[in-house]
């Protein structure tokens, strides 16, 4: 346990970040499954509006240091793959 004034309040803060960082991931992965269900779905137009409104979520995510830059990178890239392979298809 915590002993002195500095440490408990490190507790505190660590506690608030935790819980920050776990809302901002829980919100980024709800946004990634409704990409996910459009591109399921095959409707394109439902995929890229689902894409377009996630990007700037999974961002803030990246620029707030819940997951890294390039993991948003990747996943944005590989969605925008998966969306464009539907027209092909």
């Amino acid at each position: 346990m915590a002993n002195n004034a500095s440490a408990r309040k490190r507790i505190r803060q660590t506690a608030k970040r935790t819980e920050r960082n776990r809302a901002r991931r829980s919100r980024m992965r709800g946004f990634l499954r409704k990409v996910e269900l459009a591109i399921a779905s095959g409707n394109k137009a439902e995929a890229v509006a689902a894409l377009q409104a996630a990007q700037p979520e999974l961002q803030r995510a990246a620029d707030k240091g819940v997951v890294h830059d390039n993991t948003v990178a990747r996943k944005i890239s590989r969605l925008s793959a998966r969306i464009k392979a539907l027209a092909a298809a």
